[in-house]
């Protein structure tokens, strides 16, 4: 028997298969049974474990584009926070803001589109997810979509009930001791230190990391989740000279000594404000960050 952690990390690890499975920490007692083919778990206590697809695939690397990266309202044309992650044949969208539905169709068709994952509900990282799930209705009554779309946020407040829409979006819950594994990768998060419940995610496959750090003010913890990231996506909604004035959010300095202190190897920028000139936030970070830093922009693109 293994525990959700264990299970969680050797998913992660198996190059060798693709698993679609979500579980958490409620669910304690699991047996793993793997052939050429497929992992399967059985032997399920409690509650939690969500078995979507199981099958063999080819070790690919994590691809990670940005969608959206405007902190608070679009830009003209453009869309906030939104990634599409791409890995072991999954497309996955971390947050859903403004404007992204649009953005996203330059790169992917809607149908193709397995599950989203939320740091929080706040507009700009969720404004689009409604619509979303609207497409994916429209998809499945098309023929062009099988399944629903799975939606992962945490349950502290009412709007997790609005990850639910009738039988084509499914929520599901997430918090601190959460391990969920989507495909190839596995996810862990850390709780921000923000006006409303807010979390970062940390995504492992075979040893290669990318650490998202969604809307926050400075916290130890933040460190600890970008630990020895490949790529570190972090907000950055302040220049060093307002640090601390809005409440909620790291100035680009601080962005820049997390990536520091964490040893992560490459940063991007990203919730920028509609003020100022953005290379400015990315010489402030530069200042104390000593690898590259790139400020995010829509279709850029890395691969881990």
């Amino acid at each position: 028997m293994l525990n959700s952690f264990l299970i969680a990390r050797l998913a992660a690890m198996f190059p060798s298969y693709r698993s679609l499975f979500v579980f958490d920490v409620r669910c304690w007692a699991f047996d793993v049974q793997c052939s050429s083919k497929e992992c399967i778990l059985s032997g399920i206590s409690g509650s939690g474990l969500y078995i979507l697809d199981s099958y063999a695939k080819e070790e690919k690397p994590i691809k990670i584009r940005v969608i959206g990266w405007w902190g608070a309202y679009p830009g003209p044309g453009e869309a906030t926070s939104c990634y599409l992650l791409q890995s072991g044949g999954l497309n996955i969208l971390l947050d859903c803001g403004s404007g992204v539905l649009g953005a996203l169709q330059a790169y992917i068709d809607l149908e193709k589109i397995d599950a989203v994952v939320l740091s929080h509900y706040h507009a700009d990282h969720v404004a689009d997810l409604g619509c979303l799930q609207y497409a994916t209705r429209v998809l499945m009554d098309l023929g062009k979509r099988e399944k629903p779309l799975a939606v992962y946020g945490h349950a502290e407040d009412h709007h997790f009930t609005d990850l639910d829409y009738h039988d084509f979006s499914k929520g599901y819950a997430i918090d601190v001791d959460t391990h969920l594994v989507l495909g190839d990768t596995a996810f862990t998060f850390w709780r921000n230190v923000h006006p409303d419940p807010c979390f970062s995610m940390r995504i492992e496959k075979n040893k290669r990391v990318l650490t998202y750090i969604s809307d926050t003010q400075w916290d130890d913890g933040l460190v600890e989740a970008a630990c020895d990231a490949d790529l570190l996506i972090c907000e950055s909604s302040l220049y060093n000279e307002y640090k601390g004035v809005v409440g909620g959010h790291l100035a680009a300095g601080e962005a820049g000594l997390i990536a520091e202190k964490a040893g992560a190897a490459h940063l991007v920028l990203s919730h920028l404000p509609h003020f100022g000139n953005h290379q400015d936030l990315a010489r402030q970070a530069a200042e104390v960050f000593r690898g590259p830093v790139e400020l995010a922009a829509t279709g850029k693109n890395w691969e881990l």
